[in-house]
């Protein structure tokens, strides 16, 4: 006998259902797990950065710059007229004193010129005694008129008193002593007169005289200027030091105003600095500087000038130099220099990244256990190595300080030993 069985189908199709319903969860949970998981951190070989520890402490601001060394006296010795290169007596790189001769020059015209300056000056001299001469002469004469007046007027006075006394007593008549009087009287205008004339014409005398005497000044500064010309055709070196350059060559025809040859004193010598632009607005005089002459000495030195003007994106800062130089040191030798600008106390500062700019914020790699994460940081005064820490890092924390732009889409690295 045939057992009717329950249809089961509908339980095995509800059945299936949920299990395709519980897959397609474990699908979509799974790969939602999937999607929020982390990209794997690039690895990085430790060995290959450079990690410095963020610290407390004081602070030195500098700048940097290389530059050279140069004399702070230079004597450039220009020629003073046309002439022609004779000789060249002394050859660059030798030691010269204040009067060496260092080039002849040959011009006759000059010669010419200081003969003619030197005749011009005696015959005015000469004129110049003969008029004292005729002038002094011609007052002699005035004063001997002057004196003959002056007689002739104190005795037709002395004549008029007794005059006068004898008409009194009526021994002479009236009429005689009235022209004794007037003779007295006449005599002593005319003597009047004369001594005005003398002092006019001593006056007139000095001013001829100081004319002259001016004209003969001239031809003596001209004969003096001409003499210091015909001279300078032996150029001389004018300082004590070396001669350093010589810019022309025998039978060589010159301007008057040519540079001949340069003279500089290899005892003082200063440095020039060309500091970045952007790293010179602090700099000011008196600013202490350290100059590295790159033969084995360091010697300090204080900031003297600063060039208002840039040039190829650097400023030129002149140093003074307070010690002596090492052996070695001579002009135009290649130094690099720092200035100080400040010393700052209890600052957070660090080693300075790569690409870490001044009063500017940016991202470092701070280092965390195995690997190094990528967070914002502020900075603030810099210095040539160094750079401090206004916010974002606190006084221990390790960070890389070497280039990392291989991995600048990544927010953290993997260290590997």
């Amino acid at each position: 006998m045939d057992i009717a069985r329950p249809d089961r189908s509908r339980e095995r199709n509800r059945r299936r259902l949920f299990y395709a319903i519980a897959a397609a969860l474990a699908v979509a949970a799974v790969t939602l797990g999937v999607a929020h998981l982390k990209p794997a951190a690039p690895i990085v070989d430790r060995s290959l950065v450079v990690i410095e520890t963020v610290k407390r402490g004081p602070m030195v601001r500098q700048v940097r710059g290389s530059g050279t060394l140069v004399p702070v006296d230079i004597n450039w010795i220009a020629a003073t007229t046309d002439a022609r290169v004779a000789r060249i007596v002394v050859r660059p790189g030798t030691a010269v004193r204040r009067d060496t001769v260092i080039l002849d020059l040959s011009e006759p015209a000059q010669t010419q010129r200081t003969l003619d300056a030197r005749y011009l000056l005696q015959a005015g001299e000469a004129d110049l005694v003969s008029l004292r001469n005729r002038l002094h002469s011609r007052e002699l004469d005035d004063r001997a008129s002057e004196a003959r007046l002056k007689a002739e007027y104190d005795q037709a006075r002395l004549r008029a008193n007794a005059d006068e006394e004898l008409a009194a007593k009526g021994v002479l008549p009236e009429l005689n002593r009235k022209l004794s009087r007037n003779a007295a009287d006449s005599l002593e205008n005319r003597y009047r007169l004369e001594s005005e004339r003398v002092r006019t014409n001593t006056v007139s005398m000095q001013s001829e005289l100081a004319a002259q005497q001016a004209k003969v000044e001239q031809m003596r500064a001209q004969a003096r200027l001409q003499e210091q010309q015909l001279a300078s055709l032996q150029v001389r070196a004018g300082i004590d030091g070396v001669l350093q350059q010589v810019s022309v060559e025998v039978g060589q025809r010159v301007a008057a105003g040519s540079i001949l040859a340069k003279v500089v004193d290899a005892q003082q010598l200063m440095a020039q600095l060309r500091i970045p632009e952007t790293q010179a607005r602090d700099i000011a005089l008196g600013q202490v500087a350290t100059i590295d002459t790159r033969s084995g000495g360091v010697v300090i030195g204080h900031v003297t000038r600063v060039d208002p003007a840039s040039q190829n994106s650097t400023v030129t800062v002149d140093v003074g130099l307070d010690g002596p130089l090492p052996r070695g040191a001579r002009p135009d030798l290649t130094v690099d220099g720092a200035v100080e600008l400040e010393r700052m106390n209890n600052v957070l500062h660090v080693a300075r990244p790569v690409n870490a700019q001044e009063n500017a914020a940016g991202t470092v790699f701070r280092i965390e256990g195995h690997e190094a994460v990528r967070v914002r940081a502020r900075f603030g005064r810099s210095s040539v190595t160094t750079i401090e820490v206004v916010g974002g890092l606190a006084e221990g924390d390790r960070i890389i300080t070497s280039d990392m732009s291989a991995w600048e889409e990544a927010d953290r690295v993997q260290l590997k030993e």
